[in-house]
């Protein structure tokens, strides 16, 4: 008896439906929007970080400044008052 050779047919789809292929497109649009608001954010933070760092360094030649001209950096920001320790004295 001969063998019969038998052809397979795969019924499997071969892609996703025009709905949900557009669905997919709009996930990873916003997926990769977002991700670029993220990385635009943190050019500024880090931008705004380098900015704090050089009004730190102006903070600290002041208060070097306060500390030579009145032996303290302990000034009320309020009115200016300088809050002496009580064993030091101005040099004056």
């Amino acid at each position: 008896m001969a063998k019969v050779k038998e052809e397979i047919i795969d019924l499997k789809p071969r892609t996703v439906s025009e709905e949900q292929l557009k669905k997919i497109q709009s996930v990873i649009d916003r997926i990769n929007k977002a991700q670029m608001d993220i990385g635009a954010l943190e050019a500024r933070k880090h931008q705004a970080l380098h900015y704090v760092a050089g009004i730190n360094d102006e903070l600290t030649l002041l208060q070097n400044e306060l500390k030579k001209d009145y032996g303290t950096d302990d000034v009320n920001i309020q009115d200016g008052t300088i809050n002496y320790k009580e064993d030091v004295e101005a040099d004056s």
